[in-house]
């Protein structure tokens, strides 16, 4: 396979939230290393692995199961030169939003529930803390549904490599694990303790997952 240079744009997510970016970096890639729209594909291993990644920590507490409300750290690492990006958070579920760190970004400029980076270098990175009304109580008594995503790195009509990790914590012995969507397989990989979980994942197309927890003294 002939292997593509182009000027690429991308699209970042977080935990209910959407980042629009245009990008005059190019990347060296597989055609088949590319989603079409509509397409999810998992990938073994990172054809660009010093490429932008993201992470992002979850912190839940007994309140939490009471008002859905967890607090995060984000951060996106590795950002391609870009001269402006506007991050959108869902203002039904935002609480509050800080930048907690940064590099490589000329000018950040918040406005209520959006964010401006301005004239990004490559290699930048900005991380974020901040408070969301994220943890969904579900009908069955003592389970909840964490959402996470969307997430995605979008190119043209298509959907460039990226890789997550997503942890989630909470008291020791508060919650455990029930299901994860998508569930382990080559590209994603799951762990899970009695203090929490984390998901990493690699993957090229539009991501939406989501984590069911169960509280243990339920049972």
């Amino acid at each position: 396979m002939t292997k593509a240079r182009r000027t690429s744009q991308f699209i970042l997510g977080l935990w209910a939230m959407v980042l629009l970016g245009f990008s005059a970096a190019a990347w060296a890639l597989e055609f088949s290393d590319i989603a079409k729209e509509g397409e999810l594909i998992y990938l073994a291993k990172h054809p660009e692995p010093n490429s932008y990644h993201y992470e992002s920590r979850v912190h839940l507490t007994e309140s939490s199961l009471r008002d859905g409300v967890v607090s995060l750290s984000t951060c996106h690492f590795q950002l391609d030169p870009i001269r402006k990006v506007v991050i959108a958070f869902n203002p039904d579920r935002l609480k509050s939003l800080t930048v907690d760190s940064h590099s490589g970004i000329e000018s950040i400029q918040a406005d209520q529930h959006r964010v401006t980076l301005t004239n990004v270098k490559k290699g930048a990175q900005i991380c974020f803390g901040i408070q969301s009304k994220a943890l969904d109580i579900t009908s069955n008594q003592g389970v909840y549904r964490l959402q996470a995503g969307p997430l995605m790195r979008r190119y043209l009509d298509g959907y460039l490599p990226m890789s997550a990790k997503l942890q989630v914590s909470w008291p020791e012995n508060l919650l455990q694990m029930k299901t994860t969507e998508p569930a382990e397989q080559p590209g994603v990989v799951i762990h899970s303790n009695s203090k929490g979980v984390e998901m990493q994942i690699t993957f090229a197309g539009r991501f939406k997952g989501h984590f069911t927890l169960e509280e243990r003294r339920a049972h």
